[in-house]
């Protein structure tokens, strides 16, 4: 079952390079096929198989010998590698599929506020129609709470605090980090994202000490905070409790 999952993780890490390339070119995900983006040759079905295409072509495009953006392989075991721990943390479950779903539009958004600074409105609409599909399911299929209240609660506190932080920082965080903090909010309810955004300011201090201290970026260099929410998300899912219950042992 992992060995299929992470196969299946594979696959849709190479879907989701496409979505990568072409949402911030506002360019067709499904037309026109795969090709090189430096010779424009159309790219036959071995020329895409994930991983195994790379490592067989040497990094090259068959055809014109351009190398190959490390990025494609990175993202592709990247989505593998995260549904396997998914897995191995929830287990094979309604939970997984819908929970692999959102990590996949995730780092999609990741990569492209990493490179183009902007999150697509269409990314995070789509994580709230997935998230709320997930509650639906559960709801009716294994009649769990639906939790519509906590949802929205969450939505509501994470969006509103981050709309307060752009317009008082006058530019400092984006809109796109409203909306994708409020869909999160949404899929995590009120304690889930209060961890979020604690861990992301967290990770986004550090982190930006770091690039700033080792020269890779200046302070006139914008630092996207979108991948620290999703790092936050990430760290949440799996360890929302064991970090909640560890804070509480510390306070008492």
């Amino acid at each position: 079952m992992a060995f299929i999952i992470f196969v299946y993780g594979l696959l849709i890490g190479s879907f989701l390079n496409v979505l990568i390339y072409r949402i911030p070119r506002e360019e067709s995900i499904a037309f026109p096929g795969s090709h090189c983006p430096v010779c424009s040759h159309k790219l036959r079905w071995y020329d895409n198989i994930p991983l195994i295409s790379y490592l067989s072509l040497s990094g090259k495009c068959r055809y014109c010998g351009t190398k190959i953006n490390l990025q494609y392989p990175l993202i592709e075991a990247a989505n593998a590698f995260t549904y396997i721990f998914l897995y191995i943390f929830l287990g094979w479950s309604i939970d997984f599929v819908f929970f692999a779903l959102i990590s996949s539009v995730l780092i999609a958004i990741f990569m492209i506020d990493l490179k183009e600074q902007i999150i697509p409105d269409s990314l995070v609409l789509s994580i709230l129609i997935i998230g709320s599909i997930h509650k639906l399911i559960n709801y009716f299929a294994y009649a769990k709470p639906l939790g519509l209240l906590d949802s929205i609660i969450g939505l509501a506190i994470a969006g509103g605090l981050f709309l307060l932080i752009v317009i008082f920082s006058k530019g400092g965080m984006g809109g796109g980090d409203v909306t994708l903090i409020g869909a999160l909010g949404f899929v995590l309810g009120v304690k889930g994202i209060l961890l979020t955004i604690f861990l992301s300011f967290m990770l986004g201090a550090v982190i930006s000490v770091f690039l700033l201290v080792s020269g890779i970026k200046s302070r006139k260099d914008p630092i996207p905070f979108g991948p620290f929410i999703i790092l936050g998300f990430f760290i949440t899912l799996l360890c929302e409790e064991s970090i909640i219950n560890w804070y509480f042992q510390i306070l008492t």
